[in-house]
């Protein structure tokens, strides 16, 4: 017999990949993936390396400041020196003006002179010479022009005094016979009734050579300051960048599957409050992860089992009670059950995932709890006059709540299947209603053997079994879950109080109307 080789399909690959674990299939999956994952990679790589990045940056910043300094050494020094220059003898003037009522007007103009190397001269609006300090000797223009232009010059100071807008005259001279440049300043102040003016000249030496020493120091400084800055640079990108490789290389290690790694980092605080969380992270992806495991184990008992059953009992009707009514109709009723059992399943299933995943709406009215609860009671009667339940409803006063009645009342039904399931041998339960001011709690309690303190915060999990007791009711192991998630929506609190060997308390608190 021929047999034809048929060409597989990708999408018949991809779901065997997903559905059967490890072995050829897995392979599939993996190899069908690692080609964009690798081309991710490469394009990521194509970046500079973040320590090279923080030495670039620190080395720009360095260029920049030493580019900076050679600017303002070569170009501005000499402005800024005249304009400093320029500083000092205003000040120099005001402080001969403040210090005129003192009565030692002359000893303070010879100390200004002398300390900022200046002829200074005040007169009256006669032109009257009342203070005369002149520390510049010869070198002075006032001194050599007194005998020729000396009145001359200081009528010109006046005549444009009035003309300027900031109460004084700075006027700079080159003095080609000296080789260097000179300021002179005029201005008026009042003083004893009078009219006076103040007039100051100083030389602005020359500053080549002290430029050209800073300029070498500069050059010097500049190599120095570079070669550090290079080292210092370098030492600290990778003080940065280590323990971000660091934290990199563990988290490939976890992205391999290895749930044992730890997330070390030191050096500064947010790379340590990174790995904090990324320890957190994995000890969220582990819960998640061993969740997934006993969920599709879980699943898949509670799958398994029903077909069993459905196959095992339809065999039977094939080859030993087709032809006998009674029993055809008991094995077909078992088969129904189990089919129903796996509706609920899967129905639960599904609503835990829309519930999830956002997809379903509240619709909030305003109605009775005590009126919704009574009507859940009824549900039970079978159970309490049949299997001998102690199912009881303790009210308090009548409470209006704001909820979906619907979802509400799937909250109430799954607590006390719940606690049905887990009251073991005594089968004692009780629905309490506590009226709070804008709440209304209800609490499912009941006399099972209680949740050890390490599980209580598993128990809204899915697929959570709790002790090891004969269940009345079979349930899908989702019935808590879906509870959590409809109640989140509702953000009503909620919660389980217990302890061993004394049972459990179901809880939660709807919004009311009072």
């Amino acid at each position: 017999m021929k047999r034809s080789h048929k060409k597989s399909d990708p999408a018949e690959s991809s779901i065997s990949a997903d559905i059967v674990p490890g072995g050829e299939a897995a392979a599939v999956k993996d190899s069908g993936r690692k080609k964009p994952r690798r081309e991710k990679k490469l394009k990521k790589r194509s970046k500079l390396p973040l320590k090279i990045y923080v030495w670039l940056c620190f080395m720009v910043v360095v260029v920049f400041i030493l580019v900076l300094l050679w600017i303002f050494q070569y170009f501005f020094l000499p402005r800024y020196y005249r304009a400093a220059k320029i500083r000092d003898v205003i000040a120099a003037g005001d402080d001969l003006i403040l210090g005129w009522t003192s009565g030692k007007v002359d000893e303070k103009a010879r100390s200004l002179a002398f300390e900022h190397n200046m002829f200074m001269l005040v007169t009256d609006d006669e032109g009257n010479t009342l203070v005369d300090a002149n520390n510049m000797g010869d070198f002075s223009f006032f001194s050599q022009d007194k005998e020729d232009n000396f009145g001359k010059t200081l009528y010109q100071f006046r005549q444009k005094l009035p003309d300027s807008k900031n109460g004084y005259i700075t006027k700079i001279i080159t003095r080609e016979e000296l080789g260097h440049e000179e300021i002179f300043y005029c201005t008026s102040f009042s003083a004893e009734g009078k009219t006076m003016y103040l007039y100051l000249e100083a030389p602005i030496e020359a500053i080549d050579s002290t430029v050209s020493i800073i300029r070498e120091q500069l050059m010097y400084i500049s190599v120095i300051l570079f070669e550090l800055a290079f080292i210092a640079t370098v030492l600290i990108s990778r003080r940065i960048s280590y323990p971000i490789e660091d934290l990199t290389e563990t988290a490939k290690k976890f992205g391999e599957g290895d749930f044992e790694v730890e997330f070390k980092a030191e050096g500064y605080r947010e790379i340590e409050e990174l790995a904090t969380v990324l320890d957190d992270a994995r000890d969220e992806i582990r819960k998640v992860t061993d969740l997934k495991k006993d969920l599709i184990a879980n699943v898949s008992h509670d799958l398994r089992t029903p077909l069993t059953m459905v196959k095992a009992y339809a065999e039977m009707i094939r080859d030993l009670s087709g032809d006998v009514p009674e029993k055809r109709e008991k094995h077909c009723q078992i088969i129904i059950d189990e089919a129903d059992r796996l509706s609920g399943l899967v129905n639960s299933i599904l609503e835990l995932s829309k519930l999830e995943s956002a997809g379903t709406e509240l619709k909030l009215e305003t109605y009775s709890i005590n009126n919704q609860i009574n009507e859940v009671m009824t549900r039970y009667t079978l159970m309490i006059e049949q299997k001998g339940y102690d199912i009881v409803y303790i009210p308090d006063e009548e409470r209006k709540v704001i909820a979906d009645r619907e979802k509400l009342a799937q909250v109430i039904y799954n607590f006390i299947n719940n606690a049905i399931n887990y009251t073991g041998e005594h089968k004692v339960i009780r629905i309490r209603q506590i009226n709070k001011p804008g709440v209304v709690r209800i609490e499912v309690i009941d006399n099972g053997l209680g949740i050890p303190k390490d599980k209580l915060s598993e128990v809204f999990d899915r697929y959570y079994r709790g002790g090891k007791v004969k269940r009345e009711t079979v349930g899908t192991g989702l019935g808590l879950s879906i509870c959590q998630e409809i109640l989140k929506k509702h953000e009503f609190a909620f919660g389980v109080m217990s302890e061993e060997g004394h049972g459990s308390t179901f809880w939660f608190e709807a919004v009311s109307t009072e």
